[in-house]
């Protein structure tokens, strides 16, 4: 296993897609990860998502070939027609650690996942080299390859090809009121602030050349878990189907040490789930301030 469980560990995202066949041969065939499961969405884990209407969607999870304890679950829906990738508030990409990122783009080639962003080395952050794609579902999802470390966190080196989530990117309504959030409601720390040009909201909102952009990390002690990213006073509420999953990057799972610890709201009441992600854990789901669905895993581990 690739990382170790502690309170706020990645434990997985959800992916609303329109084809999970197609899906399947994207993540399984291309990215090269295991099929664990798969049948119709049960109508409790759906009702505890806020979405009752997903209900008996088609649906797979598929973890790395590493054994790191991260599932990706593809969840079919329709598209919506209003939706548009990094122009919404919510969650915009989840971030994957990689081997040899530089060969990726060919890999995907012929593929469902469109490259929007090829590998690149960002000036002031020389910790990882990114590239982003979009999946059928305009789900963002960044492929890195990791570096060194930084100051302040630890960042975990591919155990395969392609490994786990180590990072999620909220698109955030209030930058510093959802790091408070994060802080106080789920018991996580601040981490270090960034100044960038970020290319991928610049081309999204049409801004100019070196409009910048400021992010702010939040973490467990050293382990990295979000990057809340500052947004546009463009960005829209993300639309969605009544009752349903939001699209694209729909939900993030992670792992606490005890829900008597939290200062959360319940979507409805935690229940005990079984299964390769829940383990015999209690699990229940809460909406962050910018209106991204955060499923929490009581693990009891700190």
């Amino acid at each position: 296993m690739s990382h170790h469980l502690k309170h706020g560990t990645i434990m997985g995202g959800v992916v609303v897609t329109p084809d999970l066949d197609a899906a399947l041969a994207d993540y399984q065939g291309r990215l090269g990860l295991d099929l664990v499961e798969t049948g119709p969405l049960a109508a409790d884990l759906a009702a505890s998502w806020g979405c009752p209407q997903s209900a008996g969607a088609p649906y797979a999870m598929l973890r790395p070939q590493s054994g790191a304890h991260c599932f990706i679950r593809l969840v079919e829906q329709a598209d919506h027609p209003d939706f548009k990738p990094t122009r919404t508030y919510g969650w915009a990409a989840y971030e994957l650690t990689v081997k040899d990122v530089f060969g990726w783009p060919d890999r995907l080639e012929g593929s469902g996942f469109r490259v929007i962003g090829p590998p690149k080395e960002i000036a002031g952050l020389p910790y990882f080299i990114p590239m982003q794609v979009l999946g059928r579902g305009d789900e963002m999802i960044y492929l890195n390859e990791v570096a060194m470390d930084t100051p302040s966190s630890d960042l975990p080196r591919a155990m395969s090809l392609t490994d786990h989530i180590f990072i999620v990117i909220l698109a955030a309504q209030d930058r510093m009121a959802s790091v408070d959030w994060y802080r106080h409601a789920l018991r996580l720390d601040e981490g270090d602030s960034y100044t960038l040009e970020y290319s991928m909201i610049n081309a999204a909102f049409a801004k100019p050349a070196g409009t910048q952009t400021v992010i702010t990390m939040v973490q467990n002690e050293r382990l990295p878990i979000l990057e809340i990213d500052d947004y546009p006073p463009e960005a829209t509420i993300r639309p969605a189907h009544a009752g349903m999953l939001p699209p694209g990057n729909a939900m993030v799972t992670l792992a606490v040490e005890s829900f008597d610890d939290l200062d959360v709201e319940f979507l409805t009441e935690p229940v005990l789930r079984h299964g390769d992600l829940y383990m015999g854990n209690m699990a229940a789901t809460v909406r962050g301030p910018s209106g991204e669905l955060i499923e929490l895993i009581e693990t009891g581990l700190s």
